[in-house]
């Protein structure tokens, strides 16, 4: 699980409430951590694999949502390791463990390992967070056609400059002036919560305004075309919709916990003895919802693989062979054929194309590409549009969009 409490376990003076969630039954947590963070971890690379009778999904040269769903995939999957690994530590190591914030030791590789294990945990989840941000972004410019190949360089460094700039200044404050003799109070370990939650609030507050103006402004496009809302248009917004909101279902289900376990642990560092007897049901809340956040926490990586692609199946294709899409592998002519059938047409439409300025035929070719890969969502669009060799401007323009909305399914 992450959890700025297991940086905060790494100080000697670390403070009653983080001392109380620590040593509630530690091997009955790790086992946890491990139990789900393991499951979570074989599920999550069995849905990336290629499946039998299926095409191995290329990455779209036009959108990069394709691209940040597989990093928020491969930051999960990295942050379970980390727990995996830090756990297993925890329950095999117990001697090695009990020398973690030892005041006066000379052994400083127990606290390495706990502040190490920590940041690395924080580290890929915080980016996680920063990647499930640039989704929405991205998909609300996918909308208004301003996202491009150029944009997931702005996300790399976005995501990882500021989720490495926020971890180290977090830590940095933490155990100022030095790990074997942190300060004191609750003030002085804020900063390093607040650096720790505030990607996590931002996906929580930003993330759903950013999918319901993507929802409305994908309605009002389709519409606005040519006046009339088909079917099809129809239910590419409905899916989208739907995926938006397994999306946040799935975050809201997974990191909620943390928020309630945190406030209550705040609110038990603000009373002068947690030990009373008036604070038994806050204890016993904290400790619960801490149990839940090591199981909740590691699930997000298969959960969310769920969310992006639903179940894709256990029959795994371990030859990664890679099958031609029927339309990608046409030459000109063929398509032609079979888009246009008569002849008279047929040499209409090529004495047309002649008269493409090099940057619309460029742009006509991204249509192409685009649709091979988002229309392979909706076969009964791809042959009526099978021939964008031959769009107009405006027409490609409108597939290279409609295309884009098939790749945020």
């Amino acid at each position: 699980m992450a959890s700025p409490r297991l940086e905060t376990y790494c100080c000697p003076n670390r403070d009653a409430a983080t001392q109380l969630v620590i040593d509630f039954q530690p091997e009955v947590f790790c086992g946890v951590c491990i139990g789900s963070a393991s499951v979570s971890l074989l599920l999550t690379i069995l849905q990336l694999l290629p499946k039998k009778g299926q095409s191995l999904r290329k990455m779209p040269r036009a959108s990069s949502s394709s691209t940040i769903l597989l990093l928020i995939s491969i930051c999960d999957v990295l942050g379970g390791l980390g727990i995996i690994f830090r756990s297993s530590v925890w329950l095999g190591f117990p001697g090695f463990i009990a020398n973690i914030s030892v005041a006066n030791r000379t052994d400083v590789w127990p606290s390495a390992f706990c502040v190490g294990s920590a940041m690395w945990i924080q580290l890929l989840y915080s980016a996680g967070f920063w990647w499930l941000f640039c989704y929405a972004v991205d998909s609300y410019l996918v909308v208004r056609r301003s996202a491009g190949l150029s944009t997931i360089v702005l996300y790399h460094m976005m995501t990882w400059g500021l989720a490495v700039m926020l971890c180290v200044e977090g830590i940095a404050l933490l155990y100022y002036p030095s790990l074997s003799s942190c300060e004191n109070g609750l003030e002085h370990a804020i900063p390093h919560y607040v650096t720790t939650y505030a990607p996590l609030l931002l996906v929580l507050v930003v993330n759903p305004i950013l999918f319901r103006r993507t929802v409305s402004a994908v309605a009002s496009l389709l519409k606005g075309r040519q006046g009339i809302y088909t079917e099809n248009e129809r239910r590419l917004g409905t899916e989208i919709q739907i995926r938006f909101f397994k999306i946040m279902l799935v975050f809201v289900i997974c990191w909620s916990s943390n928020i309630i376990n945190e406030s209550l642990l705040f609110y038990l560092e603000m009373q002068p003895d947690i030990n009373e007897m008036a604070l038994k049901n806050i204890r016993s809340a904290a400790l619960i919802t801490w149990i839940v956040m090591g199981v909740l926490n590691p699930m997000q990586g298969f959960l969310f693989t769920l969310a992006f692609h639903g179940w894709t199946g256990c029959r795994v294709d371990l030859q990664w062979r890679k099958t031609e899409i029927p339309w990608e592998s046409m030459s000109s002519s063929t398509v032609g054929e079979n888009a246009y059938p008569s002849p008279v047409n047929y040499q209409s439409n090529i004495h047309d194309s002649k008269k493409i300025s090099s940057t619309d035929s460029q742009q006509t070719d991204e249509a192409i590409s685009m649709l091979s890969e988002g229309l392979r969502e909706l076969p009964t669009r791809a042959w009526t549009l099978a021939g964008a060799a031959w769009l107009t401007p405006d027409a490609a323009r409108w597939a290279i969009f409609e295309a884009r909305l098939c790749l945020l399914l």
